[in-house]
């Protein structure tokens, strides 16, 4: 494997990606719930939009309830409940009006849900934590890329014929050894291991997801506001699926 090749022809992707390291450096060292609730909420409105497209829906009125959502949560214990609540709100109106349109409720299951329980995962357990499933979701994502392109050969999905087992195996077995070295500050050893593999696995099928709806939308990218990189959620998409097991695994076990 060529890794000045490999650079070269992903330079964009590889500088921007420097860029959003640099940018969540700075916001880990603040460590302030309302700095977290601001940054995590600018990403949920546009993970919101470009879900809004991948999904087709054109009632822009969900932005509204989005924005309440979101609102609230910086005030509720536990922000990831509040998504059923309006979830319940959302289909008793559907049913009073007789107007049931389950597609446009899409977006409050991706991406609100995961949105909701990144925020959940700061509140209940801090930026360490926050950290922890950022190191092993990128470096899954990062390892995974590498072991694909120097010795990947087995297709992984049709969803996404680019990936393959190698590649996905060799990113989770990095993510998750160093993953477990870093939780052994939150959790026993088992846990730790436990938590990270489970975690890493979940980002892969996470990635799957997004990459069949864009698929399904006959997209390349859920936007453009990253140059190489695409959008919010094609940024997202490990920690959609990733930081919903990290919460309800910490909260159950821890």
């Amino acid at each position: 494997m060529d890794f000045k090749e490999i650079y070269n022809s992903q330079k964009d992707r590889v500088l921007t990606g420097f860029a959003m390291l640099a940018v969540a450096i700075v916001f880990a060292l603040i460590d302030n719930l309302f700095v977290t609730w601001v940054v995590l909420g600018v990403a949920y409105m546009l993970a919101f939009y470009e879900a809004m497209k991948l999904f087709g829906v054109e009632d822009n009125s969900l932005f509204v309830y989005a924005l309440v959502v979101w609102g609230i949560a910086l005030f509720y214990p536990n922000p990831d409940d509040l998504i059923y609540i309006i979830l319940i709100i959302s289909l008793a109106i559907m049913a009073h009006k007789k107007e049931v349109d389950f597609k446009t409720l899409a977006p409050f299951f991706y991406p609100s849900i995961s949105m909701l329980f990144i925020l959940s995962l700061y509140k209940d357990f801090g930026m360490g934590v926050l950290i922890w499933l950022v190191v092993v979701v990128a470096l899954t994502d990062t390892a995974a890329y590498f072991v694909g392109k120097s010795i990947g050969k087995t297709p992984f999905s049709p969803t996404s014929p680019n990936k393959t087992w190698e590649g996905c195996a060799g990113g989770i077995v990095a993510a998750t050894v160093a993953g477990t070295f870093l939780g052994l500050v939150y959790v026993n050893f088992f846990l730790a291991f436990f938590i990270s593999l489970a975690v890493s696995a979940s980002s892969i099928w996470g990635d799957l997801f997004e990459s069949y709806l864009k698929r399904e939308a006959g997209v390349k990218d859920s936007g453009n506001i990253f140059p190489g990189h695409g959008g919010v959620l094609d940024r997202l998409d490990g920690y959609m699926f990733g930081a919903v097991i990290m919460v309800i695994l910490l909260r159950g076990l821890a």
